[in-house]
């Protein structure tokens, strides 16, 4: 100001200098000419800012905070104080709060690792991807267990969500049945390796179709499945599942939630919520799902199914099991003949010819073998032995000496 009033330098220049604008600068020379150098000084030093927060407010979100929302993380916290109790709070307020009272550390950001661009897709059902997240959802209150996650590429909608005790054909069906009659048939599944979705050992590949049960069902239905060779391929559904871990238990946890029946009745409610804050719109208005034929059969499609071929006397054996088949047409019009044996979640048995069921009772039911099961479903298939009842003669063993009990008997004994 004192070289402008020397006439040693223009306003226009001194807005390039300070980085302010003409206007701003005009202002200043004004209060220069009227108070001198005191006029520059801004009238709000050494008063609070009029953005600051009562002090009631804080210390109320200080004890939302600590009473139900210690382990959450600031975003989320926000969220809830805002909804759920209507506190004027900013996020970054959350944030400086949760820092000092050491609830929270600011992480350093790491350096990004560079992975090829892929765009989304432009159609609403063109590309859904699916995996199961194996985690503590329940924190303890109910065994551990998977979640089954169908996301839209194209929005980034959570399409299905569904709990299972654990990744299985049956539990990747039970969701796709729920999915295929609220949406309709998707273009593409993409997937990860999954032994559920791909067969992996090429030496078994010439000895079938070479397709899963679940790849088998998808083939029936029109559904392509795509599967992707690095889980940064399929981020979208991965970056969702650490979304899902971090959100979706404190949710359950508020609500008292412990087991997966009543889980599964709120994950309608909580895709909604999340659907309605981050899914976003596609490039194009079309929709490319496709209804559901009046051939597609899910309860047929979407079972186990294996073929056999028919003895000379109509039996076939199928998971240790005799199966006579029961016919009114002549025996040799059906000996050797392949029929297809469905077996649904429930363990039901239906066996069919030319896509017809045939009538059948069971013969015999050998002593059932050893099973061959994989890692995954290993916790689920051991039973723990029960223990013995408190009479049980092992439980008394030792309390009792030549037929009397332990405590009459004498040292001689």
């Amino acid at each position: 100001m004192q070289r402008i009033q020397d006439r040693r330098l223009t306003q226009k220049e001194a807005t390039r200098i300070l980085g302010i604008s003409i206007r701003q600068v005009k202002r200043l020379w004004r209060a220069y000419r009227k108070t001198g150098a005191k006029g520059l000084v801004s009238r709000r030093r050494g008063k609070p800012s009029n953005n600051r927060l009562e002090a009631g407010i804080t210390q109320q979100a200080l004890d939302l905070i600590k009473e139900k929302y210690e382990d959450f993380g600031p975003t989320l916290v926000h969220k809830k104080l805002s909804e759920v109790h209507k506190l004027p709070i900013s996020r970054e307020s959350v944030r400086r709060i949760m820092i000092e009272e050491g609830l929270w550390k600011p992480r350093r950001a790491k350096n990004p690792i560079a992975h090829q661009m892929r765009e989304r897709r432009a159609c609403l059902g063109e590309l859904i991807q699916i995996d199961g997240s194996d985690h503590e959802w329940f924190e303890g209150r109910e065994p551990r267990c998977s979640l089954l996650v169908f996301i839209d590429d194209a929005t980034g909608q959570l399409m299905e969500l569904w709990f299972v005790p654990h990744e299985s054909f049956f539990g990747y069906a039970e969701a796709a049945r729920h999915y295929f009659e609220h949406y309709g048939k998707p273009v593409a599944f993409y997937s990860d390796k999954h032994s559920i979705f791909r067969v992996n050992q090429e030496q078994t590949v010439g000895l079938g179709t070479g397709l899963t049960q679940f790849g088998r069902a998808m083939q029936e239905l029109g559904i392509q499945i795509i599967c992707a060779n690095s889980p940064q391929a399929k981020g979208r559904v991965e970056r969702a599942n650490q979304t899902l871990q971090d959100r979706l238990v404190k949710e359950l946890r508020l609500r008292g939630i412990s087991d997966m029946v009543a889980g599964n009745a709120y994950l309608p409610e909580f895709r909604a919520d999340f659907n309605r804050r981050f899914a976003v719109a596609p490039r194009s208005h079309h929709d490319a799902h496709r209804p559901l034929l009046k051939k597609d059969n899910l309860d047929q499609i979407l079972s186990h199914q294996e073929t056999r071929t028919l003895s000379k006397n109509l039996t076939l054996q199928y998971d240790h099991v005799i199966y006579q088949i029961q016919s009114k047409r002549p025996d040799y019009a059906l000996r050797n003949t392949q029929v297809t044996v469905c077996q649904n979640a429930k363990g039901d048995i239906t066996i069919l010819y030319k896509y017809k069921p045939l009538s059948y009772t069971i013969y015999h039911m050998p002593q059932r073998q050893a099973e061959v099961v994989n890692t995954k479903t290993l916790d689920h298939q051991i039973k723990a032995p029960k223990p013995p009842a408190a009479d049980h003669p092992w439980c008394t063993y030792g309390l009792h000496l030549n037929g009397k009990p332990l405590q009459e008997a004498s040292p001689h004994d």
